[in-house]
């Protein structure tokens, strides 16, 4: 269908990435603009971060010309840095981060001088967050905030019969050893943490991971829905947190949304809900952990549940159809 205003690529390669490019193609068309959304197919693991980057790249490049090649669009959206790397063609993209941050050293040693490129190229940058630049040197692009929505729970007043939740889709990159580590320290002894999103096959592949997960008041949930991550969420008084890296932290901001107050340690990268846990309670952010967690389940605020649903607004459906109908097509589409 030649004429289309605007192609979505995306890279598809987490669950995440295909459900925030879906989430801007459809704030797109409620905005009425003709939107078509394309996605790499899903890439082979591979040894090395600059590897991986390579034969995600190279996906979505095929991707984005099949699609431009169907479609005609006025103008293109990558999603994700990744995505743009290898471009057929110049296009606004949609970033959590950069590589300038989240890939040191050998880990980006083509991608950082590749996305300095692109984005000197890019017509307009939709970061997730207002800190999803702060790692690039020098000029910078046009850039509007434009957040990833997140999904509220249900209800907020069902009885909080956890004590507390995290999640380890990434056991390592979430540094569950240090939760675990920290909960045995800060549990007494009827409470009890849940850990979600642990994969048996993630579960064997981090060593001495067995026996703080086996240890009393620790309980695995495994891998959930987001339907049913959420209702997890909404059972329990803290969600705790110790990530190596965040580029947004989609799980932290959700368990605000539901109710739940935010432990977390000062953690490097955008991470736009450590900001808000700060100014929620700065007494929660920090990196002793065990210390935190009691603070959260015997002192806490007694209004951090209507406080976190005020900061929670930027980050809502609504919002998100605002910018992209007031912000985002007019300059996309200006051009």
């Amino acid at each position: 269908m030649p004429g289309t205003d605007v192609l979505v690529v995306s890279a598809g390669n987490t669950a995440g990435w295909r459900a925030a490019a879906t989430e801007l193609t459809e704030a797109i068309a409620r905005a009425g603009a003709a939107v078509e959304m394309v996605s790499a197919d899903p890439s082979p693991p591979v040894r090395t971060f600059a590897l991986t980057d390579f034969v995600q790249a190279r996906a979505a490049r095929r991707a984005a010309q099949q699609g431009i090649d169907v479609h005609d669009p006025r103008a293109i959206v990558y999603c994700s840095i990744t995505a743009a790397l290898l471009w057929p063609a110049p296009g606004a993209i949609f970033l959590d981060s950069i590589a300038a941050e989240n890939r040191p050293g050998r880990h980006g040693l083509w991608q950082r001088r590749v996305e300095r490129q692109r984005l000197r190229q890019a017509p307009l940058v939709l970061a997730w967050s207002r800190h999803g630049l702060d790692a690039l040197k020098g000029p910078r692009p046009e850039t509007l905030v434009v957040p990833v929505p997140v999904e509220r729970c249900n209800s907020t007043d069902a009885p909080r019969d956890l004590a507390a939740v995290t999640y380890a889709g990434d056991p390592v990159k979430r540094r569950l050893v240090e939760v675990l580590e920290a909960w045995g320290v800060a549990r007494r002894e009827d409470e009890r943490l849940v850990v979600a999103g642990l994969s048996s096959e993630a579960r064997r592949r981090v060593a001495g991971l067995e026996t703080p997960l086996a240890a009393p008041g620790v309980e695995v949930a495994g891998p959930l829905t987001p339907a049913g991550f959420r209702e997890l969420l909404a059972r329990a008084q803290a969600f705790l947190a110790a990530p190596r890296f965040e580029d947004y932290g989609i799980a932290a901001l959700e368990a605000l949304a539901c109710g739940c107050l935010l432990v977390t340690t000062p953690s490097r990268g955008p991470y736009p809900a450590r900001e808000l846990a700060r100014e929620l309670d700065a007494r929660l952010v920090g990196d002793d952990l065990a210390s935190a967690i009691r603070i959260a389940l015997d002192d806490p605020p007694p209004d951090y549940g209507r406080r976190a649903a005020e900061l929670l607004e930027p980050f809502s459906r609504t919002a998100l159809d605002r910018t992209v109908a007031e912000a985002v097509l007019p300059r996309l589409l200006s051009r």
